[in-house]
């Protein structure tokens, strides 16, 4: 993994300054912190941070390749994992390696393959090349954009880089927040709407899309689309194909030239991860690392809920033994998550999750101490329909993002001068209505089958890319490369179309997930009920962010001058209740409030 960036001006090319494309580019350097490479040419400057994973003595970037005369050079982030293949395709056309890394086979896919590349790429990935020929740069993002990518356009010029600090450290583009940006971070933040970023003049290409910069402007295209289909299998048919389908993925995803290790809960998803990639590294004579995660106080404080009715402390370990692997349990000190809250802005360049991001910040930083490359769990929930709004449809009756359980808590504690709230929910609720009437849907769907559908669309398109911003982002502000086996597109395209009664039968959420995996997996892990990622219950937490965010507003600033004190007070003195998510209750929110007033003060946002 690394990072990427540059400027392109095709219509002024001594418009473009080394220096501003090499000074963005060492804001990423966290990403990428064993090497750096930039490359210059009429109307282009690229710029790179390498993490590296493959072929680490040959891999530098940007790269360069010659066919037919004409010179191609890329700068990419992500990870192929049908490069093998698609090599052995490539030469059998005309193509000549150096290397073993798959920056080489992105390269080449493009020389070759065209603007049609991307369709050929199985992985996460983003990039950028430079065809001198054209005098165009070509960009693409992988389907699910476990990658990142944001650009700004301003005075002629197109900016691009893997984070939006990157963007933000040019002098021309400003970090101001309109009333939209605004809504986006009260509303619906640590989610953020497709295409958008909080910042006025920053957007994201989205996912599975690419586009053309050259003198004639941008044009920007989708290569790939989740379709509905109808789907004849029976539930053992199911099953076998999903099991093959993550077999393979995970075989592939544990290719690396640096250690790699597995994040284990104990939960379905990461055991499921688990089994795999162990049945496969002892099929090579290798042994499993597995690695997973506690909180100081949390076996004391723990109380079970309806999202969490059990801790994973006794699960992972357990599991980990039965399936030969050598496992760590980390435990992460109340203090270092809660003084890791304002690194973990700095990090995803907006207030997110709380001590849900700060906590995984330390893990991962523990992490890099022995091991660079990571399979996680997640996705599965939004694929194979593991949250409540999949079996429950008045969730998604109720013209709003589901997982928002109630959209009023961050707004209504602020001055609504400022934020003029109910212009902003009924923004957020179109903005949910649209995304709606684009789900694909067929005329045969039982009512069971549109609304698993209409779940899995919004939650692939909203929740989950939440989900992997926070993954990359804290793992790569550590320098660690965190891969996702559930994230293959395969899958969806396949478990999309799957009857609404496989993939709950009998009343059990993932009970397609669960079938493929019997056998692989002992019982009791096999039909253990859903638990997210672990949170701190430890009430020490509370009292020390409590104490963070006070001192804030003691000092001034965007806080102090348009909270409502009295309305806080309430929160304080209230139930503390989940209002965002499965996870994010007081605790979450007081630190949210703490990252809101740290992200306006260190970024200079100013709203406009």
């Amino acid at each position: 993994m690394c990072s990427i960036n540059g400027c392109v001006d095709f219509l002024c090319p001594s418009g473009i300054s080394q220096r501003a494309v090499c000074d963005a580019g060492t804001t990423l350097a966290h990403r990428g912190p064993d090497a750096a490479g930039a490359f210059f040419a009429d109307g282009v400057g690229l710029y790179h941070n390498r993490l590296a994973v493959m072929d680490v003595a040959r891999g530098a970037q940007p790269m360069q390749a010659t066919h037919e005369g004409n010179c191609y050079t890329i700068v990419y982030n992500g990870e192929i994992y049908n490069s093998p293949e698609l090599r052995r395709e490539l030469a059998a056309c005309g193509a000549r390696f150096c290397t073993d890394c798959d920056t080489e086979t992105v390269l080449w896919s493009y020389i070759l393959f065209g603007e049609e590349c991307p369709k050929h790429l199985n992985g996460i990935f983003a990039f950028a090349v430079y065809d001198a020929a054209r005098e165009c740069v070509f960009l693409a993002r992988d389907r699910f954009g476990v990658k990142p990518l944001f650009y700004a356009t301003s005075g002629g010029k197109f900016h691009f880089a893997s984070e939006v600090k990157s963007l933000l450290a040019l002098p021309d583009v400003l970090p101001e927040v309109d009333r939209e940006g605004l809504w986006q971070l009260l509303y619906l933040t640590p989610v953020t709407l497709p295409g958008k970023s909080v910042f006025r003049h920053v957007k994201e290409l989205l996912p599975a899309h690419a586009a053309r910069v050259s003198a004639k402007g941008v044009v920007f295209w989708r290569y790939w689309e989740l379709t509905a289909r109808e789907c004849h299998d029976d539930a053992p048919t199911a099953a076998a194909t999903v099991r093959e389908l993550l077999s393979d993925v995970v075989q592939r995803q544990l290719q690396s030239d640096v250690p790699l290790a597995v994040l284990l809960s104990g939960g379905l998803d990461s055991s499921a991860i688990t089994a795999l990639a162990a049945r496969e590294l002892r099929s090579r004579g290798e042994q499993l690392h597995t690695y997973s995660f506690e909180y100081e106080g949390n076996r004391e404080s723990f109380r079970a809920s309806l999202f969490q009715p059990q801790g994973d402390q006794d699960f992972a370990a357990a599991l980990a033994e039965q399936l030969g692997c050598t496992h760590t349990v980390l435990t992460a000190p109340t203090d270092a998550v809660a003084a890791a809250l304002a690194d973990a802005t700095r990090a995803r360049d907006l207030p997110g999750q709380g001590d849900i991001d700060s906590s995984l910040l330390y893990f991962c930083r523990e992490i890099k101490k022995h091991h660079t490359v990571l399979l996680s769990g997640e996705c599965s929930d939004e694929i194979f329909g593991g949250y409540p709004w999949f079996y429950r449809p008045e969730m998604l009756a109720r013209d709003f993002f589901p997982w928002i359980h109630d959209p009023s808590v961050r707004v209504s504690l602020f001055d609504d001068r400022v934020v003029h709230a109910a212009e902003g929910l009924e923004f957020v609720r179109e903005a949910c209505r649209r995304a709606l009437d684009d789900c694909p849907v067929l005329d045969s769907d039982t009512p069971a089958d549109a609304t698993a559908r209409a779940a899995t669309w919004l939650s692939t398109r909203f929740f989950m890319t939440n989900l992997l911003e926070r993954k990359d982002r804290m793992s790569m502000f550590s320098a660690v490369e965190v891969r996702v086996p559930f994230a293959d597109h395969r899958i969806l395209e396949y478990v999309f179309n799957v009857p609404w009664s496989i993939k709950y039968e009998n009343g059990v959420e993932k009970a397609l997930l669960r079938r493929a995996m019997d056998g692989y997996l002992p019982e009791r892990w096999l039909w253990r009920k859903k638990s997210p990622y672990p949170k701190t219950h430890n009430p020490a937490y509370e009292a020390r962010v409590r104490a963070m965010l006070e001192q804030r507003l003691a000092r001034g600033g965007f806080l102090a001058d348009t909270l409502d004190r009295r309305r806080l007070q309430e929160l304080l003195d209230g139930e503390s209740r989940t209002w965002f998510g499965q996870l994010m209750a007081r605790p979450q929110l007081l630190a949210w409030l703490y990252q809101l007033d740290v992200w306006f003060e260190e970024y200079r946002v100013r709203l406009v």
